[in-house]
């Protein structure tokens, strides 16, 4: 027989198919613990744990000051055994309420000079007599090596300065300020450091501590021991 004609042949042939039987999967009464039971229905309302890697709802807590990195200078040292480099850093931090302070840090890592600089600006912090315009009472100039600054108040214009000068006064909270960089000094830490000296002019000008700033305690003094009875003679020469 030929291909076409068992072709024929399957196609009037009608194929019936047969239903498979309906079965009901056992029931079993399987025991269930009380405790399972009740959670069930209560509402977990108990702390969730933190997790590596989880984006919890909580808003992590701000931090008291505001940072501003200057710049970052890599130092070269030649040294008889040939060059050691390090990192010099300077920074602003301030709440924008008043307290402001500039400091530098230095370290063989960019991230120890960091820390080193926040430290250092953290214990030279300063807090500004502002009037109720967040801005200066009067007209100031001062000098820092080779960088002179003037600060002068402006009837709501905002801050009209540039480079680390309005940095600082951002961070410090000032408004209503023009500052002029009467040099031609282009060094951000001297300029930053000429406006801080320029605010400390001011008067009521109050030097401020964070929290968790102690002073430093006194250190043990120990007497020497003295016998009864003894004295020391003068050298004869």
């Amino acid at each position: 027989m030929n291909t076409e004609e068992n072709k024929k042949i399957a196609q009037d042939t009608d194929v019936q198919k047969a239903d498979a039987p309906k079965t009901d999967a056992p029931k079993v009464d399987a025991p269930v613990a009380e405790k399972t039971v009740k959670r069930a229905f209560v509402k977990n309302e108990s702390p969730r744990k933190f997790k590596r890697g989880f984006r919890s709802k909580f808003d992590r807590p701000k931090p008291e000051f505001e940072q501003k990195i200057l710049n970052i200078r890599r130092v070269t040292r030649v040294v008889k055994g040939g060059r050691r480099f390090s990192f010099s850093v300077a920074m602003i931090i301030g709440d924008k309420k008043g307290v402001v302070g500039v400091g530098m840090g230095k370290a063989t890592d960019t991230a120890l000079a960091i820390g080193k600089a926040l430290k250092d600006a953290r214990k030279h912090l300063i807090k500004l007599p502002l009037t109720k315009d967040m801005s200066i009472p009067h007209d100031i100039k001062e000098k820092f090596t080779s960088s002179v600054v003037m600060l002068m108040p402006n009837g709501g214009k905002g801050i009209v300065a540039g480079s680390a000068v309005r940095d600082l006064l951002v961070l410090a909270g000032v408004k209503d300020v023009s500052a002029k960089i009467l040099s031609g000094s282009k060094n951000k830490m001297n300029n930053a450091q000429a406006t801080i000296n320029a605010l400390k002019t001011l008067h009521g000008t109050k030097s401020y501590k964070p929290k968790g700033v102690e002073k430093k305690k006194e250190g043990f003094k120990r007497e020497g021991y003295k016998r009864e009875g003894f004295k020391r003679e003068p050298v004869k020469s």
